[in-house]
């Protein structure tokens, strides 16, 4: 069915051809046009630039059309994020923008909100300084990590193979290879497809323990080490959550289970893989530590992390509170805010459970400043992360670097056809059909994605010194200006509390730790804290 315009056109030039020789020459016109439509056609077959054309030869081209002919004030329709601000949809031209190398200068640009106004902006300097030159990339590893990484302060957020297609995996790796910033491979394990272009990898975890899983599905320690110990592993990321679904588990719908997943995931086929909930190789915020120190010695030192949505603000203290009784640190923290998400997630989840990603930011933030931990352990976020000024704003209330997702998908090609979860994604990013990924060119893809990072950055190197500074590092609170109602502004130093070093170890009276700083252990994860109230 996606090549019947194809199949109907040369049909056509054909059957019209043949009148134009036997019944009259004026049919011959139409032969032309019909002739036209078939080089079109074959054209948009072999072409690499556009996977939709490849496989919708023809009938893509009227969505071209309509982007062309589309009223301008549909690129200032507003959607409403999970966090309630508004999110528009020119970060979606931005994106395809960067990634396609072409010039993101536009008139009548500025992003405002249903209201006609800011939300929020970075402040800049009268004395602006100099754009650097700098690849801003930050080290990761702390005294127990022998191998360091030095990582960029974007790069690509958890994405499966079979979320995803083998070509778009390979795409994604490509550009990160080229860009020298790292791929995470997402739950579903480390495959051929990542390791093909030679890419930086951050290998993940999850509770279905895929690529380091015994035949029960309980975690082995052999097939991890094996994995662990490839030079292009470069740090291991431990999902306890994220936030399209946290608290849920993966999913992968059964339609896009082919034999070469089931096989490496050690799952059947024709059902959905559903990742448990929770781990089975830990179970309290003290097994979590001692996972951690368990995974860095089989690695031999290498940057050992966990990623989780922000839920319970006790459990994390828990954490904080092991890592203080057993010496043993993570070298970092992902938080994932409740807003991110690319793949299949049920509905309620997606709106309804989980931090978002600036409140979780800054509680991990806080909580590790409040306990003397934080020049010890980095942290980055992840969550709608789309622009350079998204980065800009995380790396000031509380980041070390951050991670994308969406935005790298549709560097690739995404559309946001919102059919990742049935197999039949139209430009074969999202899908393990064969018949429809082969449409997704893997070297050009991979120098948009290279490009959008690479835009990217020099837009953050751009804003930075703007605000007359040199480096994201020196980024904090005070930078970034949030509007509250009518002509309030406040920076984010004025709109929330930060904590001073220690103050949680010394005792705060902040409400919005003290109660759970109270309740929290490092013995078990849930505890009840209704007596708090």
């Amino acid at each position: 069915m996606r090549f019947l315009a194809l199949v109907i056109v040369v049909f056509s030039t054909l059957v019209f051809c043949l009148l134009g020789a036997k019944v009259s020459p004026y049919f011959h016109l139409l032969t032309g046009g019909f002739l036209f439509l078939s080089l079109v056609g074959f054209w948009d077959l072999v072409q690499v630039r556009h996977s939709i054309t490849r496989n919708y030869p023809i009938l893509a081209h009227l969505r071209f059309l309509q982007e062309m002919i589309r009223p301008e004030i549909h690129q200032y329709f507003i959607e409403s994020d999970i966090d309630g601000h508004p999110y528009n949809r020119n970060q979606r031209s931005l994106i395809y923008r960067r990634s396609k190398n072409v010039e993101d200068v536009l008139p009548f640009g500025t992003e405002l909100d249903v209201y006609g106004r800011h939300h929020e902006w970075i402040d800049h300097s009268m004395a602006p300084h100099k754009k650097s030159e700098e690849a801003f990339r930050i080290s990761v590893g702390g005294t127990e990590c022998q191998n360091p990484y030095s990582c960029s302060v974007l790069n690509i957020s958890a994405m499966s193979y079979g979320a995803l297609s083998p070509t778009a995996i390979q795409a994604m790796n490509s550009g990160a290879k080229k860009g020298n910033f790292y791929q995470c491979t997402g739950e579903g394990g480390l495959t051929s497809y990542h390791r093909k272009n030679g890419g930086d990898l951050v290998w993940q975890i999850g509770t279905g323990y895929f690529g380091c899983r015994n035949e029960d599905g309980s975690f082995s320690a052999d097939l991890f080490v094996e994995h662990a110990l490839l030079d292009q592993v470069k740090m291991i990321e431990i999902k306890i959550s994220q936030g399209a679904k946290p608290g849920h588990g993966g999913v992968l719908p059964a339609a896009k289970i082919t034999p070469e997943i089931a096989a490496a995931r050690k799952v059947p086929m024709g059902r959905d893989c559903i990742s448990p909930p929770g781990h089975t190789a830990f179970s309290t915020p003290r097994g979590l530590c001692e996972f951690i120190g368990r995974l860095r010695e089989l690695s031999r030192g290498k940057p050992i992390g966990f990623k989780l949505c922000v839920g319970h603000r006790t459990e994390f203290l828990g954490v904080c509170k092991a890592m203080l009784e057993t010496e043993i640190y993570p070298d970092f923290i992902t938080v994932d805010g409740a807003e991110g998400g690319t793949g299949a997630a049920p509905l309620e989840f997606s709106d309804a459970v989980g931090t978002p990603l600036k409140g979780g930011l800054i509680f991990v933030h806080n909580a590790l400043v409040g306990c003397n931990l934080r020049d010890r352990i980095r942290v980055a976020a992840a969550g709608k992360v789309a622009s350079a000024f998204a980065i800009a704003r995380n790396l000031a209330i509380g980041a070390d670097w951050c991670n994308a997702a969406r935005s790298f998908m549709m560097s690739v090609g995404c559309i946001q056809a919102q059919a990742c979860h049935t197999n039949r994604c139209p430009v074969g990013v999202a899908t393990q059909d064969p018949r429809r990924y082969w449409a997704l060119n893997v070297s050009n893809k991979a120098n948009r994605a290279f490009h959008f990072h690479r835009n990217t950055m020099s837009a953050l190197a751009e804003i930075v010194a703007a605000a007359g500074l040199d480096h994201p590092r020196e980024l904090g609170p005070w930078h970034i200006c949030l509007r509250g109602e009518g002509t309030d502004i406040k920076t984010y130093d004025e709109a929330y509390r930060f904590l001073k070093p220690g103050e949680l170890i010394d005792g705060t009276d902040d409400p919005a730790f003290s109660s759970h700083w109270q309740h929290a252990t490092p013995d078990i994860f849930r505890k009840d804290v209704t007596a708090a109230w």
